[in-house]
């Protein structure tokens, strides 16, 4: 399932500078018993079968470099994740991710070896390994040299808490649809401008929830006003 996602992109080329460093491991390889079990039925009964304790604490002993290393479950009932904590975790020297499956883990897992649970969103999968994708990629994203600029880094959505600006390329004019006048003026000043308005705007009518988090400047607080001014001066027009 890894490979073809880690082989491709930004990943592949992280990997093959030696930017990033990528372990897979397979809990079987830590079982002792001949059948090589990972997983059994819930004492007390009920659906479905739990993940053993044994393996994996023995693969986080082999694997883990020093007891600092964060030892990530990924699971639905953890912390959401965003783009703030994939910026925390890129600063770590070492994360060991524990893909989720069946019913879950055996809970003294949870208590006495986990030291975090992150959910990439309220739903459910068959297991943590496409889980394990999204965070590998989006941490990696803040490892210098991983991406080619990090400036398209720093303008990425969420990245200052606000969604990205609209984007525009050739040709200017496609089936009567015209790229904004602003764009093609060469005026720097009124495009970073224009930029961060329709940044603000954005967040605020997609996701409001955010826009209210947000950090503004002074300067985008005047933004945020003009918008506000001239959606009321819209909805005074068409009453």
């Amino acid at each position: 399932m890894f490979g073809s996602v880690f082989s491709k992109g930004v990943l592949k080329r992280g990997l093959e500078r030696g930017l990033v460093e990528i372990g897979i491991h397979n809990l079987r390889d830590f079982t002792g018993d001949k059948h090589r079990m990972v997983d059994d039925r819930p004492f007390g009964g009920g659906q479905g079968m739990v993940l053993k304790p044994e393996p994996i604490f023995a693969a986080v002993e082999d694997i883990r470099s020093n007891t600092r290393t964060p030892v990530i479950l990924l699971s639905p009932q953890g912390k959401t994740f965003d783009s703030r904590l994939a910026e925390e975790l890129s600063r770590q020297s070492q994360i060991i991710l524990i893909c989720g499956r069946y019913e879950g883990v055996d809970e003294r897992v949870i208590e006495h070896l986990v030291t975090d649970e992150i959910s990439i969103g309220d739903y459910i999968l068959s297991g943590g390994e496409v889980a394990a994708m999204v965070i590998v990629e989006s941490i990696s994203r803040f490892i210098p040299g991983v991406v080619g600029k990090r400036e398209s880094v720093k303008q990425d959505s969420f990245s200052e808490g606000l969604l990205d600006y609209p984007q525009y390329t050739r040709p200017r004019t496609f089936r009567g649809m015209s790229v904004p006048k602003v764009l093609v003026s060469g005026d720097h000043e009124e495009v970073r401008t224009w930029r961060r308005k329709k940044s603000i705007e954005k967040t605020g009518r997609l996701r409001p929830d955010m826009l209210k988090r947000s950090q503004l400047s002074p300067k985008d607080k005047e933004l945020l006003e003009q918008i506000q001014s001239d959606k009321k001066g819209k909805k005074d027009e068409s009453d």
